[in-house]
């Protein structure tokens, strides 16, 4: 089967070299900026297409690479051509194939197929794809040929629900980008102890990784560790009342600190760990709420 790839960003370089990498047909690309189809097209050994006609004619699958805004729109476009016995596969992580729609009359086949992995540029990222976990919906009655490609290259893959989609999305984003919100957070409080930020990371560095080793190594409940985890009220409390100079800052400790103390009941399920419970449910007081916090 000959793969096309309509968008030449990051996703597409990277899906494209590793498709080719591993001996499969690609054709090549459409985009609507024509240099981009080219620069990935010769980055790939590929060939760009001047037309989305063009592309289509030429493939039996099709990769929508552009972003999750165009995927409806470029849908429009494609399902005015013949599309029979097609596989057409959008990278969105949120958004699932049922985008398609109608994709049935055109007898088309839909799919979303979605890295796990933040691909970052366009000459790379091809790299670390093969260590990625795809998640992949859609059409069961070809769903094994999609799931074909993605072996081809050595790929893991999850086959989940359209309605699990924003599910599956979230958890990604909880994984990667608020870890990142997470960690800016951590550096503003060395910054108000004297750290450069430059110190602030190196300082976090190994602290990170360890902690995220052992988490992906043994779980949550066993790499808890921390004040929370030995029921340390008072150190606690003590956090919360210094985060209170730090707009924001505090509620989000205290929110995590809740999920953080559910993981530590697992651990610990004979304490009593209501007194603890309670301050961060109700701590600040009523009438003391942070200001500026999700405004």
């Amino acid at each position: 089967m000959k793969i096309g790839l309509i968008g030449a960003g990051k996703v597409g370089f990277s899906l494209g070299k590793l498709f080719v990498e591993n001996g499969l047909p690609v054709a090549g690309y459409f985009s609507r900026t024509p240099g981009s189809a080219a620069e990935a097209a010769k980055f790939t050994g590929t060939h760009h297409f001047d037309t989305m006609q063009s592309l289509i004619e030429a493939c039996d699958v099709l990769f929508l690479t552009v972003p999750d805004g165009s995927i409806g729109s470029v849908w429009a476009k494609i399902r005015e051509f013949h599309l029979a016995g097609k596989l057409i596969c959008h990278c969105s992580g949120s958004i699932s194939s049922t985008v398609f729609c109608g994709i049935d009359e055109c007898g088309a086949f839909g799919f979303s197929v979605h890295p796990l992995l933040a691909v970052s540029d366009r000459y790379g990222s091809y790299r670390k794809l093969p260590d990625a976990l795809f998640t992949i919906e859609g059409s069961k009655a070809r769903l094994s040929d999609v799931c074909a490609l993605l072996s081809v290259c050595g790929c893991r893959f999850q086959v989940i629900e359209a309605k699990n989609k924003v599910r599956y999305h979230a958890a990604a984003v909880m994984a990667s980008n608020l870890v990142v919100a997470l960690t800016d957070c951590a550096i503003g409080l060395l910054s108000k102890c004297g750290f450069s930020d430059d110190d602030a990371r190196a300082a976090l560095s190994p602290l990170m990784r360890g902690n995220l080793d052992a988490v992906l190594e043994k779980g949550p409940v066993a790499a808890l560790t921390g004040p929370i985890e030995r029921g340390d009220i008072e150190t606690v409390k003590k956090h919360l009342d210094a985060l209170g100079e730090v707009p924001g800052i505090r509620e989000v400790y205290r929110i995590l600190s809740l999920r953080a103390a559910e993981v530590a009941r697992s651990a610990h399920p004979q304490r009593d760990d209501t007194a603890l419970l309670d301050l961060l449910k109700h701590f600040p007081e009523e009438g003391d709420e942070e200001k500026g916090f999700l405004q």
